[in-house]
């Protein structure tokens, strides 16, 4: 069952929409750059068996690190922006609920150095970053499927309901393959993941910057 819609304040102008997708695109395209370079930079990693977090430590850290920051900004302006353009009568806060608790604990994952194994004492750091990235891609698959299922009601992004809702449910379905799986390589089974959900994304600011005025 959905939530009751929200009625506040007057929506956000096309331009405004616009202006918080290209934003949001743009972040999105920095952390895929990132992430992708430190692949071949980071040789002390097997990039088949680490995980992205393992990368948050050691050389060039630092960029992985602005890189998941920018990454939580365009979750979190996405929220706002399918919000924001949304009528006031029809608004449904949950989506954008999810994108800023996916935003903020995918922050604190940045932040908060994780466990690389190998014996190691598990720090507190270690594990409040074992706690913050699942509630990252649970707030962030969550909150794609939640807005996917609103694009059905609105005339202006029905069209990408399919792809967005389909796209949203397979990145959801990976995630728990990925978490239930054990076997598998954990580094590749959680970029193929992390693509998958920068692809969703992607495709959500992008058709959040060609935002046609009010129908």
């Amino acid at each position: 069952m959905e939530a009751p819609p929200v009625a506040s304040a007057t929506p956000l102008t096309p331009t405004q929409v616009r202006g918080i997708g290209t934003v949001a695109f743009l972040c999105v395209l920095a952390f895929a750059a990132v992430a992708t370079a430190l692949q071949g930079v980071r040789v002390d990693l097997d990039w088949v068996r680490a995980p992205l977090s393992f990368y948050l430590v050691g050389p060039h850290a630092w960029w992985l690190q602005a890189a998941y920051i920018a990454l939580a900004i365009a979750l979190a302006m996405l929220g706002a922006g399918y919000y924001g353009a949304s009528p006031p009568t029809s608004r449904r806060i949950l989506p954008m609920v999810l994108f800023v608790v996916g935003a903020l604990a995918l922050g604190v994952t940045a932040l908060a150095e994780t466990d690389l194994g190998g014996g190691r004492v598990r720090t507190t750091a270690a594990y409040v970053h074992a706690i913050a990235a699942p509630i990252a891609f649970l707030g962030t698959t969550l909150g794609m499927l939640a807005q996917s299922w609103r694009f059905r009601a609105d005339p202006r992004w029905q069209r990408h309901f399919a792809t967005g809702f389909g796209l949203a449910v397979f990145c959801f379905i990976a995630l728990w393959v990925h978490a239930l799986w054990r076997e598998l390589p954990r580094g590749l089974s959680q970029k193929v993941v992390i693509v998958a959900i920068l692809v969703w994304l992607a495709l959500a600011a992008h058709w959040l910057r060609r935002t046609p005025a009010s129908t």
